[in-house]
């Protein structure tokens, strides 16, 4: 055992001490996934037991017009194509009031392209028209990545501090995570070079936080960055999470590599997939949730990650794009029953909550 490298990791893991830059690093380098997701479970069940949440979520994407063309992404469209759009208030509406009344939805999940025909008060005028359909207490929103919010403050001539204060008056309830990509400034000019930096999605983040705005953190890997690169960018999330106590649940999301302009990559594969999510619940010690995003994998790869870290499968994600265009295979439209299924055949309790993990257990009997 004494030659064992990751023996020294799991005694700190045993002793619940905080994981290194080196520890990371380490655990990348080791090919012994099932001892790293040994160490990743026995976190998860020390933090949720054999609890697995998930929510029954509608996906909103306003717009797929954007001017901020990043090489990884396979949504965005110029104002001119064919098959650009931009849905109206009153559509934005009857979706989400459809997807109450049909599938009991319990949160919106709304992000999209940096559409500049589009004012703030577009943004304001959806959220307030959401909220009126439910309460606070039955239907979370959660919206806008940290992009969208800086490009809404200089298309209004406002602050990110007037426009997320404006949004949550509104009815906003929590953020997603995307746009964090990796934090690295050389990857970042590889694959977004036009996206705000990871300083600036830092600080909108930190700010939302200050506004009681509970957000996701993400991380978009298999493309150019390396383990180094990981390692650092979830330890930048960890030392903002000890300062805010604002994320709720971080997000490894696989990057797909269809129908977008990173040529010569390749699909990650299930090795890696379960590997990121095990060293995040391993490092991300303050973070509460590790969630395998559906929409990013499959059902089978979900049930798996339930036993390497995760405890959050998303949710029923029903009309996702933004991931499907770039080649996911996941369903599309599952129920509820489908991820009650999948949770219990997994071993796990299934547990339906929004994205502040609030349970909806008593509203739906």
């Amino acid at each position: 055992m004494a030659s064992n490298p990751l023996q020294r990791i799991s005694s700190k893991v045993q002793a619940r001490e905080r994981l290194s830059f080196d520890d990371g690093l380490r655990l990348f380098q080791s090919t012994d996934l099932l001892a790293i997701g040994a160490m990743a479970h026995q976190v998860r069940l020390r933090m949720h037991g054999h609890q697995a949440f998930y929510a029954v979520n509608l996906h909103i994407n306003p717009t797929n017009i954007c001017t901020v063309r990043c090489k990884f992404c396979s949504f965005s469209r110029d104002a001119g194509a064919a098959d650009a759009y931009a849905l109206t208030p009153n559509q934005i509406e009857e979706t989400v009031r459809a997807a109450i009344e049909q599938s009991q939805i319990n949160e919106v999940h709304i992000v999209g392209g940096h559409n500049p025909a589009l004012n703030f008060e577009y943004y304001e005028e959806m959220i307030r028209r959401i909220r009126a359909l439910r309460g606070k207490e039955d239907l979370f929103i959660k919206a806008f990545s940290a992009p969208e919010i800086d490009a809404m403050a200089k298309g209004s001539g406002l602050s990110w501090v007037a426009v997320l204060s404006r949004l949550r008056q509104a009815g906003l309830d929590g953020m997603p995570g995307g746009g964090a990509e990796i934090f690295d400034l050389e990857v970042r000019a590889r694959i977004c070079p036009e996206k705000i930096s990871a300083g600036a999605w830092c600080a909108i983040h930190r700010i939302a936080h200050g506004f009681g705005l509970k957000t996701n953190a993400t991380m978009l890997y298999g493309h150019v960055e390396t383990p180094e690169h990981r390692v650092a960018h979830l330890l930048k999330l960890r030392e903002l999470q000890d300062q805010t106590k604002g994320f709720s649940a971080f997000v490894p999301l696989a990057y797909n590599p269809r129908n977008n302009a990173l040529s010569g990559m390749r699909e990650t594969s299930g090795f890696l997939d379960l590997k990121i999510v095990s060293i995040s619940r391993l490092l991300l010690d303050n973070i509460p949730h590790i969630k395998a995003h559906g929409s990013a994998t499959d059902l089978k790869f979900i049930q798996a990650a339930l036993s390497f870290g995760a405890d959050d499968m998303g949710g029923t994600n029903l009309h996702e794009k933004v991931l499907h265009e770039a080649g996911s295979r996941s369903p599309e439209g599952l129920s509820s029953a489908d991820l009650v299924r999948c949770i219990t055949d997994a071993g796990f309790e299934p547990c339906l909550v929004n994205s502040a993990y609030v349970s909806h257990l008593k509203r739906t009997g």
